[in-house]
């Protein structure tokens, strides 16, 4: 059982109001919104965590406990940064911004392997959605062999309008998709830069990519049509790190 989970109303309601960092809060259907559920709702709201609502028989299964009255948190590895503290964060370190947007990454597995190999190419932070994708679980942490620790985490309700955000802080976007008409060694990434890679099995969302100033492509010669998100990520990762060390 995972060990990242906090069960129970009274435990989930104190873990909002120290402010531990939650990824989200899974209640029960038909739930009564007695005063503590309540609360609960409304933290969570103030707060911006996730609320998501399935079956009893689903939080039992996930729970350590029978006691968990219908309601668990996850919480999260380590504390998420705002958007725009990650900006002031990197005009602080005095380096041509790199960023990894995420879009819709559902995989734990996946996530960890993003986040390593961001920290080991100089990737200033990482931008992942609030919802429908996966937080800074144990799971995550311990793909990542310890990196969530060294790189930036931000966590956005909309990923569209954080590429807005950063096209207005003159950032070039580029996305990574399958579909992408542009080789992704014939970009140039000593810009600023952020890379956009959608979520498994799905690629980007059309809003997403309509965001792009560029979709780049990983050319394949075997009989897959595609490549694991983590690995994309990698070898376009290490593609920016070539040309900005030999720049």
């Amino acid at each position: 059982m995972s060990t990242d989970i906090i069960a129970g109303r009274n435990p989930v309601i104190e873990a909002l109001k120290s402010g531990t960092t939650l990824n989200k809060i899974i209640l029960a259907k038909n739930t009564e919104r007695h005063s503590t559920v309540a609360a609960i709702l409304h933290l969570a709201q103030e707060k911006g965590v996730p609320v998501e609502y399935v079956e009893r028989s689903a939080i039992d299964r996930l729970s350590a406990t029978p006691a968990n009255q219908g309601v668990i948190a996850y919480a999260a590895a380590r504390e998420y940064i705002d958007l725009p503290d990650l900006l002031s964060l990197t005009g602080d370190r005095n380096e041509t911004p790199l960023y990894v947007v995420l879009d819709g990454i559902e995989d734990p597995h996946n996530l960890g392997a993003i986040i390593r190999t961001a920290e080991a190419t100089g990737v200033h932070g990482v931008i992942i959605r609030s919802r429908r994708a996966v937080g800074l679980t144990a799971a995550v942490f311990k793909a990542s062999a310890g990196a969530v620790e060294y790189v930036a985490v931000a966590r956005v309700p909309n990923i569209a309008q954080a590429l807005d955000t950063l096209k207005k802080n003159n950032v070039w976007v580029v996305g990574i998709d399958q579909t992408g008409e542009v080789d992704y060694s014939r970009v140039d990434y000593t810009p600023p830069t952020v890379l956009v890679v959608g979520g498994e099995g799905k690629g980007l969302t059309p809003l997403v990519k309509s965001k792009c100033d560029f979709v780049v492509s990983i050319p394949m010669k075997g009989k897959i049509t595609s490549l694991n998100a983590s690995v994309a990520t990698a070898v376009v990762l290490y593609e920016v790190l070539r040309q900005r060390i030999k720049s």
